[in-house]
């Protein structure tokens, strides 16, 4: 079962990992030498092989295909973050680390082949006009009905984003009658923050879920928050953060070191060594630190943890993170297409490059996770020791270089919560719609909640609600009877997190998931 799952999510992860991770040159610009071979006039034999299939070729051929074909060929070859990006893809692959995007400001999920409105963004633009949660829609501009049709995530997306400014009229079904829409799309902020909150008297939780443009301005404000109630201690979360901005994860590092100590340095055949240091007094010098890992957390977090964990300023809890430790920088090509080329290496302060191998392709390199899963890594500590070469930190302790990040406490995946039977519950997202659908048709006693705290006090998933969700997964040709007491059991505790994300979005499924989450538990521990 955790086999499936894994077979899954696993080029979700990836792709997350190679996405995100590999902006972190951007900061680098400046300081590499390959800008040059844009300026070189001489044509090469590449170029000549295009014009020759272009002017002789017998049948018609697009040539934004050829120059992708050979461009993601070549790169092939190198290391398997080097790639080729087509102008008409640039844009949308930068925005997400820009912290930001143009649009109507809602979040939807398609259920039944209907776009249903799941969240309307505080001060955004729908929320102004009057949209709300548990709208269907069913048409954009007049022509495009979206209802019905097999319509697409990323169809859906593309008619509702636009330049900020411009307008796009919507048309909605709610209560049985239709109502249109007028938006002016804008700017919309995506918060790299998933969640800040006092988890125990003194203790406080954030959880960064990649290192966007101003990451480091959201979590300050967070992070003054949290003293403000008194924190003397905090568990940093980095799983499933996929890297993203050095510069990000180089001025969160120094809210946490003191003096003028090294965070990271880069260095490539042709580009000289460069070193990041703490530049500023930091809002968290002293107290208890505690950063939390897993296989998923890459790049720009590795940088973050491995800074943290090599000054002895923290304890890394979890699982061996991804291991990628090269460095990318942008570089536009003539046609507006983008290279995102490896350019170096990046090391920790103690001169730990943590990138794992990939001599063997990018297809061993993609499976590397899967791996992990298979030989026991994942559940068993003992099988994660490190190959790499041993470090001392300044205060005794051994660390690894090659193939990630290990932690000074593992703690194991739990692969025994997800019941077999239960599986495609989540697959098919019938877990998702069955909690939206709960909610809207008890909204008036989920309106009376304050927040997660009184939400796990009040709505306890029962019987009531398995049985409810017995007969709704049969929509979905899933049957719920051979799950097991304890997968039940599982379920209905995941119906209650996922409520808290209905309501309170991505803060509060965490809130209410860490409750039972053993690497909070034992992160929780290490502090008393």
């Amino acid at each position: 079962m955790g086999s499936k799952k894994l077979q899954v999510w696993l080029p979700v992860l990836f792709a997350i990992v190679m996405v995100v991770g590999m902006m972190i040159g951007y900061q680098l610009k400046d300081k590499a030498a390959g800008n040059k071979f844009f300026n070189l006039n001489r044509r090469t034999s590449i170029q000549d092989l295009v014009e020759l299939i272009r002017n002789r070729y017998v049948d018609k051929v697009n040539v934004d295909s050829i120059n992708q074909l050979a461009a993601s060929e070549l790169l092939s070859h190198l290391d398997p973050h080097s790639v080729y990006i087509p102008a008409n893809k640039v844009k949308e692959a930068n925005e997400d680390l820009m912290g930001n995007f143009q649009g109507i400001g809602v979040e939807f999920q398609i259920l039944a082949d209907t776009v249903n409105i799941m969240h309307v963004i505080e001060g955004g633009p729908s929320e102004k006009v009057g949209l709300k949660v548990g709208d269907r829609m069913l048409a954009v501009n007049d022509t495009a009905k979206v209802a019905g049709v097999n319509i697409t995530s990323d169809g859906i997306r593309k008619l509702l984003r636009g330049e900020e400014g411009s307008t796009v009229k919507v048309q909605v079904l709610r209560d049985g009658v239709k109502r249109d829409f007028m938006i002016q799309r804008g700017v919309i902020p995506v918060s790299p923050i998933d969640a800040a909150y006092m988890i125990e008297p003194g203790t406080g939780y954030l959880r960064i879920n990649k290192f966007a443009d101003r990451t480091y301005e959201a979590f300050m404000l967070n992070m003054e928050k949290l003293q403000k109630q008194g924190m003397k201690q905090l568990i940093l979360d980095l799983r499933g953060n996929g890297g993203g901005l050095l510069k990000e994860a180089i001025s969160i590092a120094d809210a946490f070191l003191s003096g003028d100590k090294l965070i990271v340095y880069t260095e490539g055949e042709n580009m000289k060594r460069a070193e990041y240091k703490c530049s500023t007094e930091g809002i968290f010098e002293t107290g208890k630190l505690e950063v939390l890992i897993d296989e998923t957390s890459a790049s720009a977090s590795e940088v973050l943890a491995g800074a943290l964990q090599d000054w002895d300023r923290a304890t890394i809890i979890g699982r061996r993170s991804f291991g990628k430790g090269l460095v990318q920088q942008p570089f536009i090509l003539s046609d507006g297409s983008e290279v995102r080329l490896t350019i170096a290496r990046y090391y920790s302060p103690l001169g730990r490059n943590i990138q794992k191998p990939y001599a063997k392709g990018k297809a061993i390199y993609e499976e590397e996770l899967m791996e992990r899963y298979h030989n026991g890594e994942v559940v068993v500590g003992d099988t994660a020791k490190p190959t790499g070469k041993a470090y001392k930190t300044p205060g005794g302790r051994t660390v690894y270089g090659g193939g990630g990040i290990t932690p000074d406490v593992f703690v194991p995946m739990d692969t025994t919560h997800m019941d077999p039977a239960a599986v495609k519950l989540y697959y098919k997202s019938t877990l998702n719609s069955y909690v939206y659908h709960y909610y809207i048709n008890n909204r008036p006693f989920f309106d009376k909640m304050k927040n997660p705290e009184q939400l796990t006090k009040e709505f306890v998933p029962g019987e009531k609600e398995w049985q409810g969700l017995v007969s709704f997964a049969k929509k979905d040709t899933i049957n719920l009877a051979p799950v097991t007491q304890k997968g039940k059991t599982e379920v209905l505790k995941r119906i209650q997190s996922l409520m808290a994300r209905q309501i309170w979005r991505a803060g509060g499924f965490f809130e209410v998931s860490n409750r039972t989450d053993p690497t909070i538990q034992r992160a929780l521990e290490g502090f008393k």
